[in-house]
């Protein structure tokens, strides 16, 4: 009978039953017994009454009973850490055991019992199985010390276990096992390198400053000798230690590469992409002239296609890492197109994946393989799918020269399909080739107008507009079409508002006998009848340029139009390469660094041709009464302007915000006594000087004792988290009252919750465990270096989409403007500049979140007036809502 008779009893009065079993003289009733209390405690139930009894049961020879006492012990000692030291005498006696698996056992258990009041004790036990004569002891107390040292760090460097590790790596022969055979014949004694390896480089993590894996040619020759001997996840370990190692020149990185390749032929995937990590690095060194060098690339691209060939999750994994590598060195895969072409039956974001790579992969060579193939795409019934196709093409011609004109010809004939959205996104996409190739292609311009009337979306209404506007005095009608949108000004995007005003200036300057009525009444309706910033703004500016030189109109809203590039969706090169050296991680799926947030694109932040209201604005804004604020002094470099004339718009310099305190809201009652049994929590969330504390009071209400108190958060929108246990030093005794400050993490478990700002928690004390959930004010997720220089929020607020934007009017704020940016400085949001426009004071701002989200901001002050009206722009627009609050919140308090 198997051992599920375990898991079917419902008896009661069952602890009184087991307590009698555990201490019968018969081993097999004993083991009878531990079985049906291991069965208990995997379903629930509490067993820990009977830890004396399971205890006891540790003195036997027989090591499947040894095994499930040890298992048992590591669920309860935390629990009863003073019981959990009657077995330490069993430990340091098991640890001199002659079966190696025994001695094994019992390290592995003293590593996972987190009891403080233990690891004293585990010291001796655990030098001498480092030392252990047999392979698998000693690979099992290489992990112990790094689990140690996450209990005491400092007792593990006390004791000097870092230094046996480092010996296990540079053991003279780590094929011998001393005098004794070891445990098995067939066992990979080079395990104990691995998990040297690894248990120094987890432990490294912890202390980044900490030169632990000091690696030099002498052990790196080891780790390369133990890689044919390891498990596939040592190899993994090793493998990744090797790619955090410099070669003194280009010969050693040849010779590490020549002992690295045959991993490329591993059976595990993982194991594969370490491989290539190392490689990829190490490449760096050899001069391409090498012949080795074109025998290595030949090598990278088999084991590449080949994890395309396991199932979608996997290939989506592969594909994300090779989308760097393609990157990096596009030669690897050159003649590897094909692998990448779709398949019917692959999950949309493999798809997606792949289109992408073939673009990057696309050249002169094999663009009428990829030009077939994207066709095909546009047919589709994906409709996501067949919109990224469709850019693909656009892509294509702008990336390569020679086949722009067949791209266009197969571009034309999407549009004469009369898909809707397969038009739209044409159109867009002519829009860039028109740009990348100006005077060449604009014969098919009569083709795109005809499908006019059936543009419904604002990305391809504004890409037409900008078509017409732009060759306006080539288009017989170009009036009446944009006179056509004219008439639903005001229910169109802002996206399309700001194109239909910059597109009809231009017709004006082109044909200004014609069209002055149709430049008059769009002025008019972008200055007086619209509450938009940017179209008004815009508005004027082409309004006062009109009406005072004509001559410097048209050489600013017609000057010529910088080449946009062949790819402005690579990854900046430095992040690249950090990127290379994390293939195979999360972060080369996210192509974000470990421990960042979103970054800003690099293509948001050039500034050759950046303007914040439209075509050439720079040299137009001398003279204005901008006020540069105050900041605080910061290098030359950080504030040195860009393009020219911009000195009067914004402050020339940047600086990061003075450390001080944000605002505190009063405690409130988060926890009735009514709904915890007598214990009440109030509390708040204070930033100070760049630490997050939740200011916790906890107030006992009940009549007996509370104790042992711990608390736990759900999953949450910006990864908070505790970063220390809850400290309750004493016992709380009915009516006593104690105060905490609880330091909390932002790098915590993501989830995003409803509201945003919403946290779970789980506060557990002696009585039980008890939920409540809380709004945590967004600004103490403010951090002290959000202030963007002016160039950089100039660019910036162009580049996010209008759609973007959110406005709010904030009422009963009686502050003048200087009042207004100190209060909110002291709350890390920033005054990047100051204009004073018609007696209203503007207050340009930002702030950063702690994931990197970036939130700019326009105040707008009118003296006098109580209320203020806030303009926030934001790629993640869902946080306007929360960044309004704060706004709120500091300055009405």
């Amino acid at each position: 009978m198997t051992d599920s008779k375990y898991f079917t009893t419902t008896k009661k009065g069952e602890i009184f039953e087991l307590k009698a079993e555990l201490n019968s003289d018969k081993k097999e009733k004993k083991k009878e017994a531990v079985k049906k209390v291991i069965a208990s405690m995997t379903v629930g139930k509490d067993v820990s009454a009977l830890f004396p009894d399971v205890v006891n049961c540790m003195q036997t020879d027989n090591l499947e009973l040894k095994k499930l006492v040890y298992l048992y012990l590591m669920n309860y000692a935390k629990s009863q850490p003073d019981m959990a030291i009657m077995a330490v005498n069993t430990f340091v006696k098991d640890c001199e055991d002659p079966n190696p698996l025994i001695r094994a056992l019992a390290v592995r258990t003293m590593g996972c019992i987190r009891v403080d009041k233990i690891t004293e004790y585990l010291c001796e036990p655990l030098r001498k199985c480092l030392k252990d004569e047999d392979p698998y002891v000693r690979k099992t107390a290489a992990v112990c010390v790094a689990k140690l040292h996450d209990i005491n760090a400092q007792l593990v460097e006390d004791q000097g276990f870092l230094d046996t590790l480092k010996d296990l790596i540079s053991d003279s022969n780590p094929m011998v096992s001393h005098c004794h055979p070891p445990l098995c014949p067939f066992y990979p004694l080079n395990q104990v390198v691995a998990n040297a390896v690894a248990a120094l480089s987890e432990i490294a993590e912890s202390h980044p400053s900490s030169n632990l894996l000091d690696l030099n040619p002498q052990s790196i020759n080891k780790l390369l000798t133990a890689l044919n001997e390891c498990t596939e996840w040592g190899q993994i370990f090793i493998l990744d230690c090797l790619a955090n190692y410099t070669p003194k020149d280009d010969r050693e990185a040849q010779s590490i590469c020549e002992r690295v390749t045959p991993r490329l032929s591993h059976a595990n995937s993982a194991v594969v992409l370490s491989a290539v990590k190392v490689l990829m690095k190490f490449m760096e060194m050899l001069s391409k002239d090498l012949d080795y060098y074109g025998t290595l690339l030949k090598k990278l691209a088999p084991p590449l296609v080949t994890l395309l060939s396991a199932e979608p999750e996997l290939q989506y994994v592969a594909l994300r890492n090779i989308n760097l590598i393609v990157q990096k060195r596009p030669e690897i895969l050159k003649h590897e197109m094909k692998v990448f072409f779709v398949k019917y039956n692959d999950p949309i974001y493999v798809k997606l994946e792949k289109l992408d790579i073939m673009i990057r992969l696309a050249s002169q060579a094999n663009i009428a393989q990829v030009l077939a193939e994207l066709k095909e795409y546009a047919t589709e019934v994906d409709v996501d799918f067949v919109r990224k196709a469709v850019r693909a093409i656009g892509r294509c011609a702008i990336k390569v020269e020679q086949s722009a004109e067949r791209c266009v010809s197969t571009l034309l004939d999407l549009i004469q399909t009369k898909v809707n959205y397969v038009v739209q996104e044409a159109i867009v996409v002519i829009k860039d080739i028109f740009r990348k190739y100006p005077n060449k292609y604009e014969s098919v311009i009569a083709t795109l107008c005809e499908n006019l009337d059936s543009l419904d979306e604002p990305e391809a209404r504004a890409a037409m507009i900008w078509i017409v506007g732009e060759y306006a005095e080539r288009i017989d009608n170009a009036d009446e079409l944009l006179e056509s949108f004219l008439e639903g000004f005001h229910d169109e995007s802002t996206q399309v508002q700001l194109q239909l005003l910059t597109g009809i200036v231009k017709l004006f300057l082109k044909k200004p006998t014609e069209t002055q009525e149709l430049v008059q009444q769009v002025l008019s309706l972008a200055t007086q009848d619209s509450d938009n910033p940017d179209l008004r703004d815009r508005g004027y500016i082409y309004w006062r340029l009109l009406s005072t030189d004509p001559v410097a109109a048209k050489e600013v809203v017609l000057a010529e139009k910088p080449l946009i590039s062949e790819e402005t969706d690579l990854i900046e090169p430095t992040l690249l390469d950090e990127l290379i050296c994390y293939i195979g991680t999360l972060a080369s799926v996210y192509h974000k660094p470990p421990m960042s947030g979103p970054p800003l694109t690099t293509s948001s932040v050039q500034m050759g041709a950046v303007d914040l209201l439209g075509g050439g604005l720079d040299s137009l804004i001398g003279g204005t009464n901008f006020v540069a604020p105050p900041t605080a002094a910061v290098p030359a470099s950080l504030g040195a302007p860009i393009g020219s004339g911009l000195s009067d718009l914004f402050d020339l310099t940047s600086g990061v915000g003075t450390l001080s305190g944000s605002y505190v809201a009063p405690k409130a009652v988060w926890l009735p006594a009514m709904k915890a049994k007598g214990l009440e929590i109030s509390g708040t969330f204070t930033r100070q000087v760049g630490s997050i504390s939740m200011d916790l009071q906890l107030t006992n209400k009940a009549l007996q004792v509370m104790t042992d108190f711990a608390i736990q958060f759900n999953r949450n929108s910006f990864g908070l988290a505790p970063a220390a246990p809850l400290q309750v030093h004493a016992p709380l005794s009915p009516n006593q009252t104690v105060e905490i400050s609880l330091p909390l993490s932002t790098v915590g478990s993501v989830m995003k919750m409803e509201p945003l700002n919403n946290l779970q928690v789980a506060v557990k004390n002696n009585i039980d465990v008890f939920y409540f959930s809380t709004l945590y004010p967004l600004h103490i997720l403010f951090v002290e270096d959000g202030k963007m220089d002016r160039q950089m929020f100039l660019a910036t607020w162009k580049d996010i989409p209008n759609e973007n934007e959110a406005q709010f009017q904030i009422r009963d704020c009686p502050l003048n403007a200087e009042a207004v940016s100190s209060k909110l400085q002291s709350s890390n949001i920033f005054t990047v500049a100051k204009r004073n426009v018609e007696g209203q004071d503007m207050l340009y701002q930002s702030l950063k979140l702690t994931n990197g989200i970036w939130v700019l901001a326009e105040l707008r002050i009118q003296p006098g007036n109580p209320s203020c009206t806030l303009s926030l722009k934001c790629r993640a627009p869902e946080v306007s809502q929360h960044v309004y609050q704060a706004y709120e919140t500091i300055l009405k308090n």
